[in-house]
């Protein structure tokens, strides 16, 4: 079994929060606590160790308690190079991602995940959920819940030299195993103001990607 001590989890702080009028999501109020800090809080117990990617207010996160890691790559490159920035400084076998503003990820997620990883023999174990997509249900990835190997930082590099930006595409190079939970609101992240205030509220989310 993949022990948790050999697992470092990083919350993903570091996009432009453009569709929340250019905030900082990870520092906006979630029940009287910034959402990047839940994150952190449901991930620490899961982990051995946690970092957090962060490109701006770097010293808000770093009251957090975690070190904070801005991406190498330039102009807020996507999910993608906070898994750059993760893996550069990751100093066990595996890394775990988690978005900032999803604060109610299950609390037994990095153990299914690392699970499914070893029972595969893959490289990267990602979260599926159900989702109403054109009036249909059907079994949708949420990538940036992603447990991988850190030796996989030379082909991200490579990855993203190349141009190309999505996490789907590169977890499609390498055995990848996704694990399917049934709430799909435990993954409900806040994108917009008016999320984060349904989500205030307990109100489920219309989206789940």
């Amino acid at each position: 079994m993949i022990s948790p001590q050999d697992i470092t989890g990083l919350v993903l702080a570091g996009g432009r929060g453009s569709r929340m009028g250019g905030v900082d999501k990870g520092l906006q109020n979630y029940q009287g606590v910034a959402l990047a800090l839940h994150a952190l809080m449901r991930l620490s117990p899961q982990v051995g160790a946690c970092l957090i990617n962060a490109n701006r207010n770097l010293s808000a996160y770093e009251s957090f308690g975690a070190p904070v890691w801005p991406d190498s790559l330039p102009d807020f490159a996507g999910p993608l190079a906070g898994f750059m920035a993760g893996l550069e400084h990751c100093e066990t076998p595996y890394l775990v991602t988690v978005p900032c503003d999803s604060p109610l990820f299950p609390e037994d997620m990095v153990a299914r995940l690392a699970a499914a990883l070893e029972a595969e023999q893959a490289e990267i174990a990602l979260v599926e959920t159900l989702a109403e997509i054109d009036g249909e249900t059907r079994r949708q990835a949420q990538p940036v819940f992603c447990l991988m190997k850190a030796s996989l930082l030379e082909s991200l590099v490579r990855f993203t030299q190349s141009g190309q930006s999505k996490i789907m595409a590169w977890a499609g190079l390498h055995r990848c195993v996704r694990v399917h939970f049934d709430d799909a609101q435990a993954f409900a992240n806040a994108n917009t103001v008016d999320d984060l205030q349904k989500l205030q509220r307990g109100e489920a989310l219309s989206h789940g990607d």
